[in-house]
């Protein structure tokens, strides 16, 4: 492996004398004598093979390879030093990785909106996210796989806090039967139809929610192919209304006209995969995540 002959402090040198206009200018900015600044830079030509400056009068200007390889060579510092702030953060015990596990009904919006807020506080945190459907929140936690979960239900042993509410809309394709009825529909007129439903993505905790009347399942992986499938008029069932609206908007899907269960509203739920204190990351992510899901 072939090491670098030039040094950062070096690219730092040259960056000063032409930021600064001049090595007379650098040199008073860098508390450095002028000739230790040009012997640098001398070095640093020899180094390369080529010539980066040439003087005009008493100005230093770049030739046309020294602007290619300052401007690479600013990169190149600002990565150093963004390195260098992430080792710092570390070792004040910021998190290098935050394993988020969120369930599908939490709303895309609120969570994109949070993570593009979170950016700028990350310093090198790297997010891991992901989706899971009913007890896949729950296993997720139990297993010690998660340091930030939104989910329905909060497990034994683990505390979670409120967090937001999803309203559940029953929809249909507009030209669905059920819809032809033109009427106020009952329990037994959805039991003769196709129920779309989402399967748990839990292993060992598997459960059920919601009305389980119809001898006619046909189950999805995702809340995005169950709005696929009542799109395409293969069933009715219930999606999130911030999902479905769209769909209602445009025509697509029509609500149905429930006797009773029409609506339903789930609680989602923050709770911190860290039984004892969660990370400061983690921490900064969830204050944002509750910031984004207030009303």
């Amino acid at each position: 492996m072939n090491h670098p002959r030039v040094t950062l402090e070096q690219w730092r040198t040259l960056q000063a004398v032409i930021d600064f206009g001049g090595y007379a200018q650098a040199a008073e900015k860098l508390h450095r004598s002028q000739s230790s600044l040009s012997y640098t830079v001398a070095r640093l030509q020899q180094q390369l093979g080529m010539a980066l400056l040439r003087i005009e009068g008493r100005k230093a200007v770049l030739t046309p390879a020294g602007e290619v390889l300052l401007r690479r060579s600013r990169q190149l510092v600002a990565d150093a030093a963004e390195l260098e702030a992430v080792a710092h953060n570390l070792d004040q015990g910021w998190e290098p990785e935050i394993r988020v596990i969120v369930d599908a009904a939490f709303p895309s919006t609120c969570l994109m909106a949070a993570l593009k807020q979170f950016v700028p506080f990350s310093r090198g945190t790297r997010v891991q996210l992901n989706e899971v459907v009913l007890s896949g929140a729950d296993e997720a936690l139990l297993e010690g796989r998660a340091d930030l979960v939104i989910c329905g239900q909060v497990p034994q042993g683990f505390l979670g806090d409120q967090l937001i509410e999803v309203e559940f809309v029953a929809v249909a394709h507009r030209d669905h039967p059920l819809h032809q009825l033109q009427r106020e529909l009952t329990n037994e007129d959805l039991l003769r139809e196709i129920h779309v439903v989402i399967r748990d993505s839990g292993v060992q905790l598997k459960r059920d929610v919601g009305w389980l009347g119809s001898t006619e399942r046909w189950t999805v992986t995702s809340l995005d192919k169950a709005a696929d499938a009542l799109v395409g008029g293969l069933g009715f069932g219930w999606l999130p209304y911030h999902q479905a609206k769209k769909y209602i908007v445009s025509g697509e899907l029509k609500p149905l006209p429930l006797r009773e269960g029409q609506r339903r509203k789930v609680q989602l739920f923050m709770v911190f995969g860290q039984l004892e204190r969660p990370g400061p990351a983690t921490q900064q992510l969830a204050a944002i995540l509750r910031e984004n899901c207030q009303p």
